[in-house]
């Protein structure tokens, strides 16, 4: 007979669930020096955004009505990584370009096809993780000096015992204004997507499975075709009304096939679940194709999922609890570590199942929230950070802050606070927050409320120049700290044209300074999508390619007394943040030059940044 292969495997962070939290988690602690472990159950990386699900990013722009909130960091690096080489929106070249990302870590060790199913903790310090890798066959006993619970549905802190919550808070508890007064189980369900294609001729539809069987009244409050009926219109409040439209989409349906079980443990109906929505899907289309005329004659089935999208199960307690008072009055906390802006998205209990009611209750804001580095921290453990939408909140915050934008973004913050406690030798709740917050900020992370004052980047003291600038975009822009367009500040540098030798910025700086590293900050235009999406109308906010206001090719030279003493030429550019690494050579001056963008007529940068 033979046995498992086992194998001992140790590092500095070990993150379970490689969806966009646990990946933008690795990337962060791998890039800062961890030696980082990154667990996943699936053959893929992404989660809900993965080739298996196909859900596409949201975050606080709320589909784009707050553009400036874009989230910025690894995942938007990745989304542009994908821009460059995926025109046509195909998940498998996402999938790839997410792979490629963890592979280019050397101190990130990817391990696919690995299911953890136990765990070792004393005292409140979890020092291993054993799991089960499906594909070599081989027992993995997974050491650790931190852990990041990055799985969804908050499984590593369930098995060491953190203490969760499911279903709704009542009013007493937090006080927020849409709790029910008595806490419930009720909560949001799981969903299959599919995607359809007009070929141009008619295409018939017979169900593959046991099809569940809907009538146009049934689905009167589910937008499935180009009109709604009057007598919905008629009572729908206005965000209903805007729910009922943004659920519609011909060939990409829909978010609200949504079921979320019957008992009080949606983990364990998984299975259960994923069988009613297979047979809801080809239902609902079956419906469409069959129950009359709703404009699909010409549209075929071309992908249908079978991994449903999990929007809620376990939430873990934190040292804090994020609740929907800090959303609604767009809180800043001290140790604010990211931001989310997503309506307060509360999904209706019963999903598709109630027929005679809207599939969510939205509760819109302005402006954003920021998220506290205390409710990324599981409370009464020494060194396990939660992730995702598992994060410590109430329910109605999680409805906002479970989108993958949000996640990945606090997966980030995650990823670097573990690495900086690793490299100071520190326990989790003792790192410096406020150099935490400067290293998220000097990664391309937005923290509302903060900005940059690191004492070490000399580009705060230096005097700056341009060749030319427009009206509202100086030169003086790129030392604002903030590297976006926000409350009515621009914060950016715009030449005024770009000429035939390039456009330039100069920064004088205080003193001579043998310089290592200038990092540039340009602008990818947070005005328009870039997220991998099914969805056509999604697809039309985008436009194909690497953004036009990118710079594509430019120079970074040091100067000493007007000469040059060290250039680097830097070609075919296609993101928003990149540094330049130099030898140290001393120098006192440092220019940028713009020689070519990726398709506008002026160079455009945020931020300059110069390190000795």
């Amino acid at each position: 007979m033979i046995g498992f292969k086992e194998e001992t495997l140790h590092f500095d962070v070990v993150i379970v669930g490689g969806g966009m939290t646990g990946l933008c988690a690795a990337i962060a602690s791998a890039r800062h020096g961890a030696k980082t472990a990154l667990v996943q159950d699936r053959p893929v990386l992404g989660g809900n955004a993965s080739s298996e699900i196909r859900m596409h990013i949201c975050g606080a722009t709320a589909n784009m009505k707050k553009p400036e909130l874009s989230e910025g960091g690894i995942v938007h690096e990745l989304m542009l990584s994908n821009k460059r080489v995926n025109d046509s929106y195909n998940f498998s070249i996402w999938d790839a370009v997410l792979f490629q990302a963890a592979k280019n870590e050397k101190n990130l060790t990817l391990l696919l096809n690995t299911t953890m199913h136990a765990a070792t903790c004393q005292d409140g310090e979890i020092t291993c993780i054993e799991c089960y890798q499906m594909s070599t066959e081989k027992r993995l006993l997974i050491h650790g000096k931190i852990f990041a619970d990055c799985t969804g549905n908050g499984t590593l802190g369930a098995f060491v015992g953190v203490k969760s919550r499911t279903g709704s808070e009542g009013k007493a508890e937090f006080n927020e204004p849409h709790a029910p007064e008595q806490p419930n189980q009720d909560r949001m369900g799981n969903t299959l997507l599919f995607k359809a294609a007009n070929v141009g001729h008619p295409v018939k539809f017979i169900p593959p499975v046991d099809a569940m069987h809907f009538t146009e009244e049934q689905l009167r409050y589910r937008k499935h075709s180009a009109d709604v009926p009057k007598e919905v219109l008629a009572k729908a409040s206005e965000n209903e009304i805007w729910m009922l439209f943004d659920g519609y989409c011909q060939d990409y349906g829909y978010w609200w096939i949504e079921i979320g079980g019957e008992s009080a443990d949606i983990i364990s109906e998984y299975e259960d679940i994923r069988d009613q929505l297979v047979r809801a899907v080809y239902g609902v289309w079956d419906h469409i194709k069959n129950g009359g005329n709703h404009g699909a004659e010409n549209y075929e089935l071309v992908w249908v999922g079978m991994l449903p999208g999990v929007r809620e199960s376990r939430r873990l307690e934190g040292d804090y609890m994020l609740n929907e008072n800090d959303v609604l009055g767009n809180r800043i906390f001290d140790d604010a570590v990211a931001y989310g802006g997503w309506h307060v998205d509360n999904h209706v209990p019963g999903g598709l199942y109630a027929f005679d009611k809207i599939p969510s209750f939205v509760y819109e804001f302005d402006g954003a929230y920021t998220i506290p580095y205390r409710s990324y921290l599981a409370k009464g453990f020494k060194n396990l950070y939660i992730g995702g939408r598992a994060l410590s909140a109430s329910k109605l915050a999680m409805a906002t802050s479970r989108v993958m934008g949000t996640c990945a973004i606090g997966g980030q913050a995650i990823g670097t606070a573990a690495a900086q406690a690793i490299q100071k030798g520190c326990d989790i709740r003792a790192i410096d927050i406020a150099e935490l917050q400067q290293t998220l900020i000097r990664d391309d992370c937005y923290i509302p409320g903060f900005a940059n004052t690191d004492k070490a980047d000399l580009a705060q003291t230096a005097a700056v120049t341009a060749s030319s600038a427009q009206e509202n975009y100086p030169a003086a822009n790129v030392l604002t700290g903030v590297t976006r367009d926000i409350n009515g500040c621009t914060n950016a540098w715009h030449s005024d044209g770009l000429s035939t030798q390039g456009e330039w910025l100069q920064l004088s700086l205080a003193a001579p300074a043998p310089v290592r590293t200038v990092q540039l900050v340009f602008d990818s235009n947070f005005n328009l999508e870039k997220k991998i999406s099914l969805s056509s109308r999604r697809i039309r906010q985008q436009q194909v390619g690497v953004p036009v206001e990118l710079a594509r090719d430019y120079d970074v030279a040091l100067l000493r007394d007007g000469k040059v003493v060290a250039c680097k030429h830097l070609r075919d550019n296609y993101q928003r943040l990149c540094h330049v690494q130099f030898e140290g050579e001393e120098c006192d001056t440092v220019r940028v030059t713009v020689r070519a963008t990726n398709g506008i007529s002026e160079a455009r940068i945020f931020e300059v940044r110069v390190y000795a």
